[in-house]
């Protein structure tokens, strides 16, 4: 059994996909212009040092014979203006194509981060942090050479291929047919490590997201690692995993430095082979070859191996490529399953009458954790929500933001059903405090601005007084502005949580959630809290879940719920008057108390 669930490799594809490399082309379409300027150029370049050797073909056969200095020297002036303009040519290139590779890098990255806003919890619940991580950056990252190199010098490379072969067989015809007898066996080294080589490159990415998927968890668990001395443990697990890695990227490596040798290989004998014949038949009187023919020649020989060298390279990105495209654009491909309906409407105004009619919802087929559940919240009320763990509550308010789709029902507020509003409009107006407070590396009053970025200082400090958060913060080294680490280490639980609950009340919700609030605060900040709290619950409408029953006594309406429904509802006299669940669940905790 694996000792962790990086340990299992997904699902390859055999058949190289070109659809991911059209739609990665599709992101030149933009820059399409600068792309054809450089092409123009460097195609204008090539033609140009094309025909240096032809000037070395006119200065050794002609030229010096005839002692002809004019000629030598307008030659070598032909050849020195070719030569600077490639050099000219090769600047702008370099220059532009870094420039449109690292913008296509960039618009890349953003679509893929932007689409990850969008996806639902589902999608974060099913699938380890590191390995979402490891798509945005690194393999966005390892297209950068391809986009900004690979794509132009293709396309230049092929152009110059045709233009050398039709100098070679303006120089010599025999020659030509010579050196083109290496091509089909160069066609059988690639067809014989093809399906190796993306096989190899997509088993090597699927090794760096284990890698990456289990550092990044690593990362996030040290305090429990530390706890419970499991830093052997994962350090063979990490080990394990690295050198998985390891054997993957060297046999993946392997395959791409096939290619270059065996190019080298068949260029080094088919060049051998035109020495050979070239000078043999260079003696025969009635041959066109001469000395000046087979000098330009070789030239051209050399220049033809260069440029399918640096396909057979660019053929080895592009099969790493392709095994990073697919994962980046399964990515982007994602459905968003939480999404506006067609012809959704902006949210009017809340004000706060909330209504669940039948609702059913279960995150797996078959296993419902909530069965049409219905009840109705008037306006300005504050509802808590009480059970025991995995009773559903957090549900209950998670449905209501709409972070996940109902199987059945529907859920009204003011009316409206809120399927058939944006999502952005009906969260606008809501404020939600999650049971983990999550602290965002920066100053706290960014952190507590980050639920009003139009709030003012003053404003922020009114709300971080409100949940008797300002005492603390004033005590830290630079009050408000101190910097927090991420996900605030430097704050206790308590501490992180009062700020997360002033984020929620600067954003002066219309539907206020908080889901276990007070449950990091101690005994005698909450009695103050719960002053404020009183304060602002006036006028809106609140949804409360709460472990600690003591904090909800004075709530409109208490319903508790297990098993997918609500088994009881009502005020707390009400529900001790019952003396059922909710009776037996305080009781018991009066009872610990004691």
């Amino acid at each position: 059994m694996a000792r962790n669930k990086y340990d299992v490799d997904e699902v390859l594809e055999d058949k190289f996909d070109i659809n991911q490399l059209k739609r990665l082309l599709c992101y030149l379409k933009p820059y399409r212009k600068r792309f054809l300027s450089v092409a123009f150029l460097m195609l204008t370049a090539s033609a140009f040092t094309m025909l240096i050797p032809q000037f070395f073909r006119q200065i050794m056969d002609e030229s010096i014979p005839a002692k002809d200095m004019g000629g030598v020297a307008l030659f070598s002036g032909l050849t020195l203006l070719a030569a600077l303009y490639s050099a000219f040519s090769l600047r702008y290139k370099i220059k532009h194509t870094n420039q449109i590779g690292q913008q296509i890098i960039h618009q890349l990255r953003s679509d893929i981060f932007q689409h990850l806003q969008e996806l639902p919890f589902s999608y974060y619940d099913d699938r380890p942090h590191g390995k979402i991580q490891v798509r945005v950056v690194n393999y966005v990252n390892s297209l950068s050479d391809l986009l900004s190199n690979g794509i132009l010098n293709t396309i230049t490379d092929l152009c110059n291929l045709f233009f050398i072969i039709a100098f070679m067989l303006l120089t010599n015809v025999r020659l030509t047919l010579l050196c083109l007898c290496g091509l089909p066996l160069l066609a059988f080294v690639v067809v014989f490590i093809k399906k190796r080589q993306r096989m190899a490159w997509q088993i090597q990415s699927n090794k760096q997201s284990n890698l990456n998927a289990y550092i990044a968890e690593s990362i996030n668990g040290i305090r429990v690692t530390q706890s419970f001395v499991r830093e052997e443990m994962n350090s063979s697990i990490f080990n394990d995993l690295s050198a998985s890695y390891r054997k993957s990227w060297m046999r993946a490596v392997m395959y791409n430095f096939t290619m270059g040798p065996s190019v080298d290989v068949i260029s080094m004998i088919t060049t051998s082979a035109i020495y050979v014949l070239g000078i043999h038949w260079m003696f025969d009187a009635s041959s066109p070859i001469t000395v000046g023919v087979l000098v330009a020649f070789t030239a051209y020989v050399s220049r033809f191996w260069t440029p399918i060298n640096t396909l057979a390279g660019f053929y080895n990105s592009l099969l790493t490529a392709i095994s990073y495209l697919e994962r980046i654009f399964e990515t982007i491909d994602e459905p968003v399953s939480v999404k506006d309906a067609p012809g959704a409407t902006e949210m009017p105004p809340i004000h706060g009458d909330v209504s669940f009619e039948n609702v059913t919802f279960s995150y797996e087929p078959a296993v419902k954790i909530l069965d049409n559940v219905n009840f109705h919240a008037k306006e300005g009320e504050t509802f808590a929500i009480v059970g025991p763990t995995g009773a559903g509550k957090t549900t209950l308010v998670n449905l209501l933001s709409r972070f996940y789709n109902l199987d059945g029902g529907r859920i009204l507020i003011d009316g409206t059903d809120i399927s058939h509003v944006t999502i952005h409009s009906l969260r606008a107006q809501m404020g939600v405090m999650m049971q983990d407070s999550f602290i965002f590396s920066g100053t706290i009053m960014d952190n507590i601005r980050y639920g009003n970025f139009t709030a003012t200082d003053e404003e922020v400090i009114q709300a971080a007084k409100t949940v008797c958060a300002h005492d603390f913060i004033m005590e830290m080294e630079n009050g408000y502005y101190t910097e927090v680490n991420e996900r605030g280490s430097r704050l206790s639980a308590g501490q992180r949580q009062l700020i997360s609950f002033a984020r929620a009340l600067l954003a002066d919700p219309k539907i206020l959630i908080l889901d276990e609030a007070t449950s990091s605060i101690d005994t005698e900040t909450e009695i103050v809290l719960q002053k404020g709290l009183n304060e602002l619950l006036k006028g809106r409408t609140s949804f409360i879940i709460a472990h600690r029953l003591s904090t909800i006594k004075n709530a409109s309406c208490i319903m508790y719920v297990d098993k997918g429904n609500i088994l009881e509802k009502g005020t707390h006299e009400e529900l001790m008057a019952l003396q059922g669940e909710y009776f037996r669940l305080y009781m018991s905790q009066y009872a610990n108390c004691a």
